[in-house]
């Protein structure tokens, strides 16, 4: 049993503790000190925001990774477009999606439009805001974290994601319990 972290990761961060480029952004820029032992449960692309697990137990890396264990991951996605419920009935028997040019199957997923903005920090930058495209939250929940699987999901429906934040990931959720408050960039021990 090692010790095990949550993170508010930021827009524009690798999942990572390792520079490919000078420019990049990673988990050592943090302020935080953490155990050389210490490494990211699954990971968000640079592109994605939220929750984001650090620990040194290996048993919790494959606990929540493996997908034939029923951990979900919950993201809430803005996407472009003005969306229905029915727009997302396809994910609930599991669609298709290309991943390094290969069709990989989604397990079933569910997804909701919701009717109101949630409650998230600012981004930074900011999305880009187009005066005549409307843009929707939708919140949908996974099992499995394939590369850009959420993206690649819902531009397969034809509305592509401005800002994906992910929410909770198996028993953690962001503004819940421990993790209420939770700033961008802060880490907390769990």
């Amino acid at each position: 049993m090692g010790k095990s972290y949550i993170l508010y990761k930021p827009y524009g961060m690798l999942s990572q503790f390792t520079k490919e480029a000078a420019h990049h952004m990673t988990l050592a820029d943090l302020s935080f000190s953490f155990d050389k032992d210490v490494y990211p449960v699954g990971r968000l692309d640079a592109d994605s925001e939220g929750l984001l697990l650090l620990s040194s137990d290996k048993s919790l890396n494959h606990k929540i990774l493996h997908p034939s264990k029923k951990e979900t991951k919950t993201y809430l996605a803005q996407v472009e477009g003005s969306p229905s419920q029915q727009d997302f009935n396809a994910f609930s028997k599991g669609i298709s999606i290309k991943i390094k040019g290969k069709t990989h199957q989604c397990l079933p997923a569910k997804a909701r439009v919701l009717s109101d903005s949630p409650d998230l920090p600012e981004r930074n930058p900011p999305i880009r805001v187009r005066k005549h495209v409307p843009d929707t939250w939708v919140e949908i929940k996974i099992q499995e974290g394939k590369n850009r699987q959420v993206r690649k999901m819902f531009a397969s429906v034809g509305f592509p994601v401005l800002r994906l934040v992910r929410v909770s990931l198996s028993k953690w959720h962001y503004n819940q319990g421990a993790l209420k408050g939770l700033a961008v960039g802060e880490v907390r021990e769990v």
